[in-house]
């Protein structure tokens, strides 16, 4: 690797560290919630092509109304945007307004498509949601190569990105260093925008799933990147483009963002936020009328559950999935080193797990979560933490006890 990739990759790994990192004091002296939303595309790059409209007018005006509707309804958050008009905006400038307004969160809206020549193209449809790792399936890989091919209309884009490459060696080393910083609060966030679009908007589910998206690898917040549904499908264009339609997908944004903010919000600015309100479509029949609190994420910060156990499989032991031994359900408090997610299961053996073979999983929000090890106390988790990041910096402790994952701060 030639010295000027490496200064582009240390810099991103540097200003992404310089928030993931910021003590809880600093971050707690927030008076408002930011969030930062991204209308995909722009300007002369128009995103994917429908046959009446464009995913750059699509992103721009479901952001817009987002937006709105945000700001109207939550004064403790602020809302900035990446473009609020038909301009271009680099792939690295979203990403550095992001970083410079210090965001608490960040959701780029995207409109898919799929090849010309693919016989479904007309039928495919669905909403799939990303959050940044490593490209485990070639649609994976498709649908992030198109998002990130913006950068070949920057000036300089070679020499700007040098440092990025979702097919090279070296950033796949990178993404190790940020799959999980804020991975399971992005995954979460990930898992309520997606059941939001199908129950609100009525969009087929595709799934959550994980891929090299620049605008993702780069910030340095929980982030997601949304693909609302696929423009090629002239039934799925008619809808984003329709206004009753934008306005379900916009509800579905908005009601995961309270979700979000009533778990996370409050801590975060250091004062209690009030409780957001869920809303719903105005031609709604299947939501009630009166106004109800948003629900919270799943799970909770910095916990989880397993989603299997022993007992509640006829007593049978715990499952496997590629030679792989999935953590079981156990009465006493045991503790392991957490190393990587992923949202397919990896095999025993693979590159990815750097050697260890002493690997275990456990299912948590639709992602294979492995980690190594096991300790019956604290302290020799820690001694055990401080060997595996020597291979997997950003591992962390958690403690199973019972069906519940507490994740342990260091």
């Amino acid at each position: 690797m030639d010295s000027l990739r490496v200064r582009h990759i240390f810099r991103i790994i540097a200003l992404s560290l310089v928030f993931s990192l910021m003590p809880l004091s600093v971050m707690a002296s927030a008076k408002q919630f930011v969030i930062t939303l991204d209308a995909g595309h722009g300007g002369k790059d128009y995103g994917a092509l429908g046959v009446k409209t464009n995913e750059k007018t699509i992103t721009l005006s479901v952001v817009k109304q987002l937006g709105k509707l945000l700001e109207k309804n939550l004064p403790d958050v602020k809302v900035v945007y990446t473009r609020d008009k038909d301009v271009f905006v680099e792939l690295s400038e979203r990403a550095a307004i992001a970083n410079k307004a210090a965001s608490h969160l960040f959701v780029s809206v995207h409109v898919n498509s799929v090849d010309k020549r693919n016989k479904n193209r007309k039928r495919i449809t669905g909403c799939q949601v990303y959050t940044l790792g490593l490209h485990k399936t070639a649609e994976n890989l498709a649908v992030a190569k198109r998002e990130n091919s913006v950068m070949e209309l920057e000036k300089d884009h070679t020499e700007k990105y040098a440092g990025f490459d979702p097919n090279s060696l070296e950033s796949d080393i990178v993404f190790e260093l940020f799959q999980n910083k804020r991975l399971d609060q992005s995954i979460e966030f990930a898992d309520a925008i997606h059941a939001q679009l199908v129950d609100i908007a009525g969009r087929e589910p595709k799934g959550v799933r994980q891929a090299g998206f620049w605008v993702l690898w780069a910030t340095s917040m929980p982030s997601v990147l949304v693909e609302l549904d696929f423009i090629c499908n002239p039934q799925a264009e008619k809808f984003m483009s329709s206004e009753s339609g934008q306005e379900e997908m916009v509800i579905a944004l908005y009601n995961a963002i309270c979700a979000y903010i009533n778990t996370y919000g409050s801590p975060i600015v250091g004062h209690d936020m009030p409780v957001a309100q869920a809303l719903k479509p105005s031609n709604s029949t299947t939501v009630k009328s009166e106004a109800a609190e948003a629900p919270r994420l799943d799970v909770p910060a910095h916990t989880a559950a397993l989603e299997t156990s022993p007992q509640e499989n006829g007593g049978k032991t715990p499952g496997k999935k590629n030679g792989i031994n999935e953590i079981g359900y156990s009465e006493d408090a045991r503790y392991y080193v957490q190393i990587l997610a992923s949202s397919d299961p990896i095999k025993s053996g693979s590159s990815e797990l750097k050697g260890f073979k002493d690997v275990e999983y456990y299912r948590d929000g639709g992602f294979y979560k492995y980690a190594v090890g096991v300790a019956d106390t604290l302290d020799d988790a820690q001694k055990l933490l401080r060997k595996v990041r020597k291979s997997f910096p950003n591992s962390f402790i958690i403690m199973i006890n019972g069906k519940r994952v507490d994740f342990i701060k260091p």
